[in-house]
């Protein structure tokens, strides 16, 4: 597990597969880490470059409170793949990650060859979320993560999955493994996110909106929202999955991305 000093911290990644091949950008989404992927990590390998940081706060990497923003986690991405000496990627984020691909590319469009926004929202923050997710930082340094992700866990992922030890195992020790501080510093930033509906008319590369057909958070028709407005954009629902396709139905995920990154 390689790690770079990056704008202060140790930041933990993993880079996988081919170096002469065409670069993948993974990024996980809360409370998880790049080991979130492992699915795509396998299946993906043997034809690209895959690079899956662990986010600030998140997995092996570094710590900052008592606030992160996205904006943030956005910088240390492109410092390190400055440092890994990549200038376009294709990047695909989850949730928090989608709302960081967004963020990367308002800040760097010329970086990318293709975007994957998955269960995500391209909206900002209403004073009642904002709130709320300010009430679930100070609950988890209260509780605890083993806490929140008992109380939380069936949100993420669809009900078949809940009984599924191959899904709920990794999930579960994912989340309980994640440092409180950290997941409370990037809820923090959350509820002071950017809105970023206003740039999605402008991006002008290939995009694919992934969302499970049962997803609590943010439901189809919030993928639909980016889907509609990004120009020539992809929409694929994973039927029978909730936030978290990718792990929940891997094979399914797989193709619809592969077939995305490699049309006919």
């Amino acid at each position: 597990m390689p790690t770079r000093l990056i704008r202060g911290i140790n930041l933990a990644y993993d880079e996988i597969g081919l170096k002469t091949a065409e670069p993948l950008v993974f990024i996980h989404g809360h409370p998880f880490n790049r080991s979130m992927w492992d699915h795509q990590t396998d299946y993906f390998k043997e034809h690209y470059r895959l690079i899956l940081p662990d986010l600030r706060g998140y997995g092996e990497s570094g710590v900052t409170t008592p606030r992160v923003f996205l904006d943030e986690m956005s910088l240390d991405i492109i410092h390190l793949l400055d440092e890994l000496g990549v200038t376009k990627a294709n990047f695909i984020g989850l949730s928090m990650g989608g709302q960081i691909v967004l963020d990367l590319y308002r800040l760097m469009p010329h970086r990318f060859t293709s975007l994957v926004i998955v269960d995500s929202d391209a909206r900002g923050e209403s004073p009642e979320s904002a709130a709320r997710r300010i009430a679930v930082a100070d609950e988890i340094l209260e509780k605890g993560m083993v806490r929140h992700t008992e109380e939380t866990i069936h949100k993420y992922i669809a009900k078949a999955a809940m009984t599924n030890p191959a899904v709920y195992d990794p999930l579960y020790m994912m989340m309980t493994t994640t440092n409180p501080e950290g997941a409370a510093a990037a809820h923090r930033g959350r509820a002071l996110r950017r809105d970023h509906s206003g740039i999605l008319k402008d991006i002008a590369v290939p995009a694919l909106i992934v969302v499970g057909s049962e997803d609590f958070f943010t439901p189809i028709s919030i993928a639909r929202l980016m889907s509609d407005n990004i120009p020539c954009a992809q929409l694929a629902v994973i039927e029978g999955a909730g936030h978290l396709p990718n792990m929940e139905v891997p094979e399914e995920f797989n193709n619809v991305l592969d077939l995305f990154l490699s049309p006919p």
